[in-house]
C-alpha cells in the first residue's frame, strides 16, 4: 500500500548470464517488462558493439516487411492475431530471413515482369490507336496542295504547299496531350513551316505502367515532310518531347494487316498480365497471413540484440554481464523469468544476481492502472519525482477535479461532460481497438477517467452554487417569503408600481424562516439584483479557505518526506517554522472567515466587521479603528501573539540550519583527524572520510537557505492570492452561461405561437453549439490549465522536488505499441 503514496523501492543488481542463455533470458525479461537495463557501453560506437551484425540483419528484415506492407496497402488486409507470438529463437531468425528474402525476390520479379508487360501493352495500345487514326488521316487527305514548299505566313502549320504524293514522307507517333501545343510550335519554327502536321486525341486514356493507377491522356500525330534533314530534325524534336514514334506502313492494306496482328498480340498480352497479377496476388495473400506475426517477431529480436549490445562480455567470451534496475517487490518474478529463459535455452548454468551498492539515484517507478495513469501523467508532466519522495498523484485524483469544478461548477455543463466521459469509459475496449493516430482524440481518450471525475465534481459544485445553465433549482423551497411583506402593508400595489427593485426585510416576521437553504445557495438569489455582490463575497472567501487548506496539506506532506529520508533536522528547522508561519497568519485568516460565517446571521450581518481591515490592522498593530468592531474578546492579544510568533519563525528557518550544518561538518572533520592519529582504525578513518567527502561550503548553504526562506514566506502570500483564480474563473463561467441563456435560449422561449415550436428547435441548436464550443471546450480548457497551475506551483512546491528520472523498463509490449521510452 505504501507504493501508492511513494515510488516503488528499486534495486540495482549485476546479472551474469551464460552466452548461450543470454538471448532467451533477455526475451523472458522483455515479456515481463519490469527490468531497466543500464547501458554499460555508452562510450562505445554503435558500429563497434558485439551484436551489431544481428541488429543490421533485423533492420534488413524490417526493410523487407515495409516493402511487403506497401505492396499490400489497399489490396490485401493484414491478419492480426489476438495475442502476440512468442519470441523466436536465434536459429528461427535464419528461417525467417530465408522466407522473407525469397518472398521479396519473387515479388520484385513479379512486379518487374508486370511492369514490362504493361509497358508492352501500352505500346501496343498506342500502336493500335495510331494505325486507326493514320488511316483516317490518309482517307481525309488523299492529295496534298501543290504549293507545299512555298513560304507560309498566314497561320501556324496550315497546309499551303505540297509535293507530289509519291515524293512526301511521314512520321507517326504518340505524345502526351499537355505537350502537344509546345511540340507543334517547335516543329513549325525548327522546320520553318516545311512540314504538314495532323493530330487527334485518343478516345480513351491509358494506364501508366510506372505509376500504377494513373491514367495518361495522349494524342496521335502524323508529320509529312520531304528530305533527310527534316527527318533528322523531327526525330530530335520527338526525342526531346518524349514522343513515341512507331513504324507505320504506307499502304492501307499493310496497315490493316498490321492492325490485325496488333489486336491479336493485345489479347495474348492481356491473358499473360492477368496470370501475372494472379500470381502476385497469391504471393501477397500468403504473406498477409503471417505479416503481423513477422513484424512482431522482428521487433522482439531487434530489441533483444539492442539490449545485449548494452551489456558487457567477459574476457573468456562465455558470460554476459548486465546491470539492471527493478522493483524490489518483483524480485521473485524476475528470478522465475530468468529461470524460464535458462530452461528454454537448454543451459544448465543458473543466472546469477548480485546486489550493487551505489550512490546513483535509482529511477522513479509509480505503479498505475488505467484509472490512475492520467493523474500520474499530470504530475510527471511537471517533473518526475525524486526516488521515494511523496507522490502527489493519489491526492491529485480528488483535488484536481475538485479545484476544476470550483471554477467550472454548473450542473448542466457537468452533466454533458460526464456523459461524454461515460461514453468513452463504456466503449473503451472498442475505441482502443481502433488504434487512432489522431493526437487530439488520443489526449481526450487517455484522460477519460479524469474527465469523468471532473464532470461528477462539476455537478456537485453546480448543486452547491445552485446553478444549471445559469438557472437555479428550487428543490427544498426558498427560506425567503414575499407574502409577509404584503400582510403588514409594507408592500402594496402602489409600491409595486413605483419601484422596479424591492428589498426583503428579514426583520419582518415570516419573511425569513430562520433556517438556511438545506443544500447550496438559496434559489432566491437567482432573481436578486445584488446576486453578484453576494456570490462574489462567498466565492472569494471560499477560494481563500480552499487555497490555504490545500497549501497547509502540502506542507504536512513534506513532514513525511523528512521522516522517511531521516532528515530530522529539517523537521525542527524547516517543517515546524513553516507550519507556524502559515498557520499563524493564513490559518488565522481561515479562522476569521469561518468565525464570521458562523457568528453573524441574517439579522446581525449588517453590523459584521470587515475581515480585510482586521487582517491589515493585524500586521500594523493598529486597533484604534472604532468603526470596525472586533470579532471576539481579546482579539488584540491573540493577533499580536500570532504575528510575533510568525515573525520568529522567519529567522528560525533562515539562520539556525546553516550554522548547525557547519558545526556538524566541523565535528566530522575533527573526528577524522582524531582517528587518523590512532593505530588500528584505518577502516573507521576511511568510513568517516567517505561520509565527509562531499565538500561543504557555508556560503552556498546560507544563500540556499535564504532563498528557500524568502521564497516560502513570499510564496505563502502570492500563492494565497493565486488561489483567487478559483473565484475569478467561477464568476466568468457563471456570467458567460447567463449571457448565453439570456441572449440566445431566452429568445426562443418567448414566442408562444405555433411558429415558436420551429424557432425553438433552431435556437436550441445554436445554444447547444455555443455551449459546447465556448463553455465546455474553451472554458473547460481554461479551468483545466488553471487547476494544473495550482497543483504544479501552489501545492507541489511545498514538498515535491520533481528532479528524478522515470523508470523505463525493457518491455516488448511498450516497444510494439510504440510507447517505449527512448
Amino acid at each position: 500500500m505504501a507504493s501508492v503514496f511513494r515510488s516503488e523501492e528499486m534495486s540495482l543488481m549485476q546479472l551474469f548470464l551464460q552466452v548461450e542463455a543470454a538471448y532467451c533470458c533477455v526475451a523472458e525479461l522483455g515479456d515481463l517488462g519490469l527490468v531497466q537495463f543500464r547501458d554499460l557501453n555508452a562510450n562505445v560506437n554503435s558500429f563497434q558493439r558485439k551484436f551489431v551484425n544481428e541488429v543490421r540483419r533485423c533492420e534488413s528484415l524490417e526493410r523487407i516487411l515495409r516493402f511487403l506492407e506497401n505492396e499490400m496497402e489497399d489490396v490485401v488486409e493484414i491478419v492480426k492475431l489476438e495475442t502476440y507470438p512468442e519470441t523466436p529463437l536465434p536459429r528461427e531468425m535464419i528461417d525467417m530471413e530465408t522466407v522473407l528474402e525469397k518472398l521479396e525476390a519473387e515479388l520484385l520479379e513479379a512486379n518487374q515482369n508486370q511492369q514490362t508487360l504493361k509497358q508492352n501493352f501500352l505500346e501496343l495500345m498506342e500502336l493500335k490507336h495510331l494505325l486507326k487514326k493514320t488511316q483516317d488521316f490518309f482517307e481525309a487527305e488523299t492529295n496534298l496542295p501543290d504549293d507545299f514548299f512555298s513560304e507560309d505566313t498566314s497561320g501556324l502549320l496550315e497546309l499551303r504547299t505540297t509535293p507530289s504524293a509519291a515524293a512526301a514522307k511521314f512520321t507517326a507517333g504518340v505524345i502526351k496531350r499537355e505537350r502537344m501545343i509546345p511540340f507543334e510550335r517547335l516543329l513549325w519554327r525548327a522546320c520553318r513551316g516545311n512540314i504538314y502536321l495532323r493530330y487527334t486525341e485518343m478516345d480513351t486514356p491509358l494506364e501508366d505502367p510506372v505509376t500504377v493507377g494513373t491514367q495518361v491522356k495522349k494524342n496521335v500525330f502524323i508529320i509529312f515532310y520531304q528530305g533527310e534533314q527534316l527527318k533528322q530534325k523531327i526525330k530530335k524534336i520527338c526525342d526531346g518531347f518524349r514522343a513515341t514514334v512507331y513504324p507505320c506502313p504506307e499502304s492501307a492494306t499493310e496497315r490493316r494487316e498490321m492492325l490485325d496482328g496488333v489486336n491479336t498480340r493485345i489479347e495474348d498480352l492481356n491473358t499473360v498480365i492477368t496470370q501475372t497479377e494472379s500470381h502476385r496476388q497469391r504471393l501477397l495473400h500468403e504473406a498477409a497471413a503471417n505479416m503481423w506475426s513477422w513484424e512482431i517477431k522482428v521487433k522482439k529480436i531487434k530489441a533483444i540484440y539492442h539490449i545485449l549490445n548494452c551489456c558487457n562480455i567477459d574476457v573468456t567470451q562465455q558470460c554476459v554481464i548486465a546491470e539492471i534496475w527493478f522493483p524490489v517487490a518483483d524480485a521473485g518474478r524476475i528470478k522465475r523469468a530468468l529461470h524460464q529463459g535458462m530452461e528454454r535455452s537448454g543451459s544448465t548454468i543458473t543466472p546469477i544476481l548480485t546486489t550493487i551498492h551505489t550512490r546513483m539515484a535509482p529511477p522513479t517507478f509509480n505503479r498505475t492502472n488505467k484509472f490512475t495513469a492520467g493523474f500520474q501523467n499530470i504530475v510527471d508532466a511537471y517533473g518526475v519525482g525524486n526516488y521515494r519522495e511523496m507522490n502527489p498523484a493519489p491526492y491529485t485524483i480528488i483535488t484536481f477535479p475538485f479545484l476544476f469544478a470550483v471554477m467550472f461548477g454548473d450542473c448542466g455543463h457537468g452533466a454533458v461532460m460526464l456523459g461524454f466521459a461515460l461514453w468513452m469509459v463504456i466503449n473503451e475496449e472498442s475505441l482502443l481497438a481502433q488504434k487512432s493516430t489522431n493526437e487530439i482524440w488520443n489526449t481526450f481518450f487517455s484522460g477519460r477517467y479524469l474527465i469523468l471525475l471532473m464532470g461528477i465534481f462539476s455537478m456537485y459544485t453546480g448543486f452547491i452554487y445552485n446553478d444549471c445553465f445559469s438557472k437555479s433549482f428550487n428543490i427544498f423551497g426558498s427560506s425567503w417569503h414575499i407574502i409577509p411583506m404584503f400582510k403588514n402593508n409594507t408592500w402594496n400595489k402602489e409600491v409595486l408600481l413605483d419601484n422596479t427593485v424591492l428589498q426583503l426585510d428579514p426583520a419582518v416576521p415570516g419573511v425569513y424562516s430562520g433556517n438556511p437553504y438545506p443544500f447550496g445557495i438559496d434559489p432566491i438569489w437567482n432573481i436578486a439584483s445584488n446576486k453578484l455582490t453576494f456570490l462574489n463575497s462567498y466565492k472569494m472567501k471560499m477560494s481563500v479557505v480552499i487555497g490555504i487548506v490545500h497549501m497547509i496539506f502540502g506542507v504536512i506532506l513534506s513532514l513525511f518526506n523528512h521522516i522517511y529520508f531521516k532528515k530530522y533536522i529539517n523537521i525542527i528547522l524547516q517543517f515546524i517554522p513553516e507550519m507556524i508561519f502559515i498557520i499563524c497568519l493564513f490559518g488565522y485568516l481561515v479562522f476569521m472567515i469561518i468565525f464570521k460565517w458562523c457568528h453573524f446571521d441574517v439579522h446581525s450581518s449588517q453590523s459584521a466587521p470587515s475581515i480585510l481591515i482586521h487582517f491589515i490592522n493585524m500586521f500594523l498593530f493598529n486597533y484604534s479603528d472604532a468603526s470596525n468592531a472586533p470579532l471576539y474578546l481579546h482579539q488584540k492579544e491573540v493577533q499580536s501573539f500570532l504575528v510575533i510568533f510568525a515573525l520568529i519563525a522567519v529567522p528560525w528557518m533562515l539562520l539556525i540550519k546553516p550554522f548547525i550544518l557547519r558545526a556538524n561538518h566541523q565535528k566530522a572533520q575533527r573526528m577524522v583527524r582524531d582517528v587518523g592519529h590512532a593505530r588500528g582504525f584505518r577502516v573507521a578513518k576511511a568510513k568517516l572520510r567517505h561520509q565527509t567527502s562531499r565538500s561543504f561550503n557555508f556560503g552556498d548553504t546560507f544563500v540556499h537557505q535564504a532563498i528557500h526562506t524568502i521564497e516560502y514566506c513570499l510564496g505563502c502570500i502570492s500563492n494565497t492570492a493565486s488561489y483567487l483564480r478559483l473565484w475569478a474563473l467561477s464568476l466568468a463561467h457563471a456570467q458567460l452561461s447567463e449571457v448565453l441563456w439570456t441572449m440566445v435560449m431566452h429568445n426562443g422561449l418567448n414566442n408562444s405561437s405555433w411558429v415558436g415550436l420551429i424557432v425553438v428547435f433552431i435556437i436550441f441548436a445554436a445554444f447547444a453549439v455555443l455551449t459546447v464550443a465556448i463553455l465546455l471546450v474553451m472554458e473547460g480548457l481554461s479551468a483545466f490549465l488553471h487547476a494544473l497551475r495550482l497543483h504544479w506551483v501552489e501545492f507541489q512546491n511545498k514538498f515535491y522536488v520533481g528532479a528524478g528520472y522515470k523508470f523505463s523498463p525493457f518491455s516488448f509490449k511498450h516497444i510494439i505499441d510504440g510507447t517505449a521510452e527512448d
